[in-house]
């Protein structure tokens, strides 16, 4: 399971950015490429975080 959420922190690196890279349509105002790329920032950030808390949780027992 670990594995896979790290997995999941490179995952829109792996050739969906060519897939994705359209200015139209604009969500929430922003090109789609720019929404992609900071859509995928956060939810990397927050899979980084529920590793981090996985791996002390594993160190504190």
């Amino acid at each position: 399971m670990k594995k896979w959420i790290a997995f999941l922190t490179i995952l829109p690196a792996i050739g969906s950015l060519t897939v994705v890279n359209k200015i139209e349509p604009y969500v929430f105002g922003l090109p789609f490429i720019v929404f992609w790329s900071t859509l995928w920032l956060i939810l990397t950030s927050v899979c980084l975080i529920a590793c981090n808390i996985m791996y002390d949780r594993k160190e504190q027992k």
